[in-house]
């Protein structure tokens, strides 16, 4: 069985050796494709039954070119860069790679803090981290290394998550809350770990910013589709001592700059997942993932439901 590795951002020259090292101890092959186009993508996947992508769009038109195709696995958490349900009407098996990123996300999220408290480290006087509060939306793998650093910086934590059991957040010291809006109004910090979902789309928006405490910082490392730019921009306009850090550039990136440049900050691509260590960790399981589907139908962390 052939497997395609295919990114336009590639991995890592190590995490790239280790995954053919697990590819290959299989007595499978591995197919590479490295800073490939849709064309690229669309010739490569006609022969093989298992794919590995990072953040490369593989959707109806790409899983109707792939009659083999048995597994896509994302090398990383998100995987909204992936047509689940075209890939379910093909009978695909789509898996992420959950918790293989997370330390680097969460590591991203206090060094775009640090520096904005510090304003942009342009020589006035700042703020510090410890006794302030910081608010979680989302304590998944992400949220819960968030959670973890922030008790060094002596913070107060509170989160928010559905899914997840109150005694889970208490067990790690962290505050469980049950409304978004006391997330927001009662903490300086709030970092974003929610999902792009229908449900999501564009619900970080002005109501809920300028609840805010004086000076609050707004981080985003999940997706820039849940943030309603319109209402941050407003929200940024009717309160001068609020900011808002992300790792995802806004569609109204320059707008934000021109208007708040010394309240907001931008990577100039996704970051979050950025390190050699979180490159490797997610190459590798990828990999071993694909395998397991391939070999024993193992299906631990599929994200749909095959046919």
């Amino acid at each position: 069985m052939k497997i395609l590795v295919f990114t336009e951002k590639p991995f890592a020259p190590a995490a790239v050796k280790a995954i053919q090292n697990v590819i290959n101890a299989a007595g499978e092959d591995m197919v590479l494709v490295e800073r490939g186009t849709r064309q690229d993508l669309l010739q490569a996947v006609r022969d093989v039954e298992g794919l590995i992508v990072r953040s490369d769009i593989v959707d109806e038109e790409v899983i109707a070119s792939a009659p083999k195709l048995k597994v896509v696995v994302r090398a990383g958490a998100g995987y909204d860069n992936i047509d689940l349900k075209a890939a379910t009407d093909h009978g695909i098996c789509v898996m992420n790679t959950p918790g293989q990123n997370s330390n680097a996300v969460a590591e991203l999220v206090f060094g775009m803090i640090v520096m904005m408290c510090r304003n942009k480290y342009n020589g006035t006087s700042g703020s510090e981290l410890k006794g302030k509060s910081l608010g979680i939306y989302a304590f998944g793998q992400v949220g819960r290394n968030v959670a973890r650093i922030a008790k060094g910086f002596g913070m107060n934590i509170k989160a928010l998550d559905v899914f997840v059991a109150d005694d889970v957040m208490i067990e790690q010291d962290v505050i469980p809350v049950h409304d978004v809006n006391v997330l927001f109004s009662e903490n300086d910090f709030v970092s974003l770990h929610i999902p792009a979902t229908p449900e999501t789309k564009h619900s970080i928006g002005y109501d809920l910013i300028v609840k805010m405490p004086k000076n609050g910082v707004l981080v985003n490392t999940a997706r820039k589709e849940i943030i309603d730019e319109d209402g941050l921009l407003k929200a940024l306009e009717e309160r001068p001592d609020l900011r808002y850090v992300s790792d995802i550039k806004p569609d109204k990136a320059e707008e934000f700059e021109k208007r708040f440049a010394e309240r907001v900050f931008f990577t100039p691509k996704k970051m979050g997942a950025q390190t050699g260590e979180a490159n490797f960790n997610a190459g590798v399981a990828a990999a071993e993932q694909t395998i397991a589907y391939l070999k024993d139908g193992c299906n631990k962390y599929q994200v749909n439901k095959c046919k």
